[in-house]
This record gives structure tokens, sequence and C-alpha cells, in this order.
């Protein structure tokens, strides 16, 4: 029997179509077995439920549960449901919570060097090249370090959302000198604390809810928290009329987005997937909302609230570095705080040289268009 071209095509393609048949097969079987149970991850902030910080943390949250597409789903719970808002990396490392979305500063008195990748020395790098640093300059494996075998944590951690330097802050009166800041009572966290010590405050180490609270009842004279949209929000217009903007004290931090390992380690690659580079988006979108949200909330401070905004004198600024100089020198006495700090510079000097000898004259263009910036 001869067998025509004709004949050879239709077996061929019968070939074909039987082979993608049972292929279509499995490829319809296999999610049916990955999607039939949805793990689900209760997750706490450090946030109060109005702070733009949970709502950051719930713009994370969104993107997981929608990216998962029903097999995996983060159940999130403001600051203070389960645990204290700076409680919430014993609750992930013991499994009383499998994630939290907060700041390593939080933790820093468990271990200093927490404060280092968020809160740390002002060496001229921005929060978006520090971002950079720990995803290009070795940032990520020297935190890996800190968490696996400094702290033996059973914790994995992503970092989010580049955030603007902190002003100075809130205070009664204006504060023209650093005269002014000597012996007052302040509220921050973390390094900035042993900073504003050494310059001659006295520091109160307060979450964000307890710090309007504190100030009415005169426990302290002035504070900072993070922008001008959360302070807004936690009504900082209503205990002090001037607004202090700009400082060293914390120029350079971002969220933190941790899981218990354990857990982590547990869940397929994919959603393993999810949990990272959901982090990684929500970063950008949680800046481009900070960028429209805290220019306007300063606008509303200043024409609505009658708040004085006021650019912190230049003589405070020399001061935190000399103080920041004298705290490095301590903190390097710690062989891995060092080995962070310079690392840190490292990529500093490279990159920052970069930027600032590239950037255009934002400034001069600005002041081109809108006149002469009054700082």
């Amino acid at each position: 029997m001869t067998t025509t071209k004709t004949d050879t095509s239709k077996a061929t393609r019968r070939k074909f179509l039987t082979g993608a048949a049972v292929a279509g097969a499995a490829t319809v079987a296999m999610p049916q077995v990955s999607r039939a149970q949805t793990v689900t991850l209760k997750m706490q902030g450090s946030w109060g439920a109005k702070d733009v910080f949970n709502e950051m943390a719930e713009d994370y949250v969104k993107r997981v549960n929608e990216m998962a597409g029903g097999r995996l789903k983060i159940d999130y719970l403001v600051g203070g449901a389960v645990v204290h808002p700076f409680q919430v990396l014993d609750a992930v490392h013991g499994g009383q919570l499998d994630g939290a979305h907060t700041v390593t500063v939080y933790w820093y008195g468990k271990h200093k060097a927490a404060s280092l990748f968020g809160t740390g020395p002002v060496f001229g790098f921005n929060a978006n090249e520090g971002l950079g640093w720990i995803h290009n300059g070795g940032g990520r494996e020297l935190f890996h370090e800190l968490q696996t075998q400094i702290m033996k944590l059973n914790v994995v951690s992503f970092f989010a959302m580049p955030m603007p330097t902190q002003p100075l802050g809130w205070f009664k009166k204006p504060i023209k000198s650093m005269a002014d800041l000597k012996g007052l009572k302040y509220r921050t966290v973390g390094l900035a604390a042993d900073l504003m010590q050494a310059m001659g405050l006295a520091v109160a180490q307060l979450p964000g809810g307890e710090i309007v609270p504190a100030m009415e009842r005169g426990v302290i004279d002035g504070f900072e928290f993070n922008n001008p949209t959360s302070d807004r929000r936690f009504g900082a217009q209503d205990v002090a009329k001037n607004y202090m903007m700009g400082s060293h004290h914390q120029a350079t931090e971002y969220f933190e987005i941790m899981f218990n390992r354990a857990k982590f380690n547990g869940l397929p690659k994919e959603q393993q997937a999810i949990l990272q580079y959901a982090a990684e988006a929500v970063s950008s979108a949680n800046e481009w909302k900070a960028m429209d949200y805290y220019s306007k909330d300063l606008v509303e401070l200043r024409e609505k609230d009658k708040v004085n905004v006021i650019r912190t004198p230049k003589d405070v600024f020399d001061t935190q570095i000399k103080a920041w100089d004298g705290l490095i020198e301590q903190l390097a006495k710690d062989p891995f705080m060092k080995k962070v700090m310079d690392s840190q510079k490292a990529w500093v000097k490279r990159v920052v040289y970069y930027g600032l000898f590239n950037a255009t004259d934002y400034r001069g263009a600005y002041e081109h268009h809108f006149g002469k910036l009054e700082l």
C-alpha cells in the first residue's frame, strides 16, 4: 500500500492532536492539585487603623492576594490586634503571627545593628539609594547574616518603600537654633534616640498611637514620627503648631515585611516568589502614593491647620553630623556593625557620587517656574 503525502499529513496531524490532548489534560490537572487548598497567613502591622502606613501595608496585602489567585491569602490585622506594635518580631519568630509589616528600628533594642537597615548614620544616601544597597550592594546578605547567624531568628524579611527624609518634628515653640533643643523631652526611636541623647535631649521611645496623648500630658516636649500625612492623621497639629522640616536623625528608612521562616519555607516556590516580588511592586506603589499624600497634607497643615512649617536650622544639622561621628566610632567597635557601615559607605561613595555629579539643577528649574524657595 502506498502512503500518499495527504495520508502522512493526516496521520501526523492526528498524532499531534492526540499528544496535545494528553499534554493538555496534564496541564489542566496539575493546577487543580496545587489550587485545592488555600494557604492563609495571619499578618499584623505596627500601625494604627488611620495611619497611612496601615494603608500602605494593605496595599502589599492586596497585591499578594490578587496575584496568588486564591492559592495564598494574607489576613491583615492592625497594630495591637494580637501584640504590641513593637513586639511583632517576637510574635513572628515564635509563630504567634505568620507575618508582620513593620520597621527594623522597632526591634533595635534586641540588636542595634537592626537600626542600620533603615535608621542608621547619614552617609549621604537617600532611601532609594539605600534600597539599592540592600538589593545590589550587599545589604540583603548582611541582613540575612544578622537574622540567621547572629540573632538566630526564625524570620525571613523583605524591604519596601523608600521613605523621604523624616522631619525633625513638632514643637510648641519654633526651634531657631540648637540651643532651643537642649534639655527637651523628645520622642524618637532607634539609633536616633542615641543621637538625640548625645545632643543633650531626653528621649522617650513610643509607638505612633501613644505620641499625641504623651504630648498632651506633658510627658514629652516635642516629637517626630515620620511624615506629614501620618502626623496630620493622628492629630499632631492639635498639640503643637511648629513643624520643623528636615533632619539627619532618620534620613533613610523603609518598611520591613517579615514572615515566619519555617512557614515561608514550607510554601511552594511560586508562593514564596509572590510574597517577595509583591514587596518590590508595592515599594514603588507606596513611594508614588507618598509623593501625592505627603505633599498635599503639608499644604493642608500650613494653610488649613495654620501650622508654622519651618526649615530646621543649619546648626542643628551640623550638631547632628558631629553627634553621628561619635556614635559611629562607638558602633564600629562591634565587628558586624562595622562591616555593615563599611559596606554602606562603599556603596554611597560610588553610587551617590554618580547621582550628585550627574543630576540636573532641579532647584534652579523649580525656582525658574515657581519662584525662589524660602528655606
